[in-house]
């Protein structure tokens, strides 16, 4: 009796940051719908794996030790020497940074894709057997990771939202931890250039409040974010600043209870619209044409300008942009948000 044919094994790997994997799963889906006889496999930073182990359209999905100069650990090097055991027909680096093309170059797909801006070292362009050039700065995140595909002739995604799941053995605690906030507001960034004034958040918690809003405000758990949750606090003692939901799972379950999210440019932004929750998103320093959660359930709002820095984390500016948004229209978007579906 004749085996079955082995179906060929496309891989796909995405190392940058949490947000940026939740980002692709637009195009992870288009590869799926376009190649529904291959394997489909993963490659993410170990710390994203929770945002898509629950796809079920992906075949696989391996985590990745992303610290700098943990290629060469033995954990790393395990991982990779599995990989090439796979023996992938094809790997497709969507971040197209160092890490992305030397774990290319390790794997030993017999296609190797990956983006190259025009200024990358030549080492980089060497890794893959079809470099593509980068896309237009201007698109959407989600569809200038498409257009890595394009030595795949794969077709644009059909759906542009993102997609992730959340644990719903998690909801109940998640649901207590909530206490009834219907508006979970997300307050800290990575980055403070990112962060909406406490002053903003404040005013806007109390035209909600006067218009029935259940709101509650929470943020990431660094240091420094910790610390301007307690700065929030300490403003006005009113507000319902819950601590960080740790660890991600349990944060994913709690966005998932949400009737809608507020929040910076940050990942839980990205997490929430995958989540299918309705969303409205501040952009400042960053594009929303670039980043903002696409579909109808989704809002966002565009600060003014400012002279700060692309690569400072911090604006020096007397007005930083996104004190530009205003409390009301924040409402407003989070009303309409508040109308759309789930």
């Amino acid at each position: 009796m004749n085996e079955p044919l082995a179906r060929p094994k496309l891989l796909v790997m995405q190392f940058k940051y949490l947000g940026d994997v939740v980002v692709a799963t637009p195009v992870l889906r288009a590869l799926r719908e376009a190649l529904p006889h291959w394997e489909l496999h993963l490659l993410v930073p170990s710390e994203a794996t929770p945002l898509v182990a629950r796809l079920p359209w992906l075949d696989r999905v391996w985590g990745f030790h992303r610290a700098r100069g943990g290629i060469g650990s033995g954990e790393a090097l395990a991982v990779i020497r599995a990989l090439r055991r796979e023996r992938y027909a094809v790997s497709i680096d969507l971040a197209g940074n160092d890490r992305g093309a030397l774990v290319t170059r390790l794997v030993g797909a017999r296609r190797r894709i990956g983006r190259v801006a025009e200024s990358g070292h030549r080492l980089r362009r060497a890794c893959y057997t079809d470099p593509v050039e980068d896309f237009d700065l201007t698109r959407h995140e989600s569809l200038r990771s498409w257009a890595i595909t394009a030595p795949l002739a794969i077709p644009p995604p059909r759906d542009m939202r993102m997609e992730i799941a959340a644990d719903e053995g998690l909801f109940p605690a998640a649901d207590a931890y909530l206490d009834g906030a219907g508006v979970l507001c997300h307050v800290t960034a990575s980055q403070p250039k990112r962060e909406w004034p406490a002053r903003h958040w404040a005013e806007f918690h109390r035209m909600a409040a006067a218009r029935g809003l259940p709101i509650a405000f929470t943020g990431g758990n660094s240091a420094r974010e910790r610390q301007s949750l307690a700065t929030l606090a300490a403003a006005d003692p009113r507000l319902p600043v819950l601590p960080p939901p740790e660890p991600l799972e349990f944060l994913l379950a709690v966005i998932s209870r949400a009737r809608a999210f507020v929040s910076g440019d940050a990942g839980p932004m990205h997490f929430a619209a995958g989540l299918g929750v309705p969303t409205v998103s501040l952009f400042g320093p960053t594009s929303a044409q670039r980043w903002a959660p696409l579909g109808p359930r989704h809002r966002w709002l565009q600060g003014g300008l400012c002279p700060c820095s692309g690569h400072a984390a911090v604006c020096r500016a007397e007005q930083p942009c996104m004190a530009h948004i205003a409390p009301d229209a924040v409402l407003a978007a989070c009303e309409e948000a508040l109308a759309q579906p789930r």
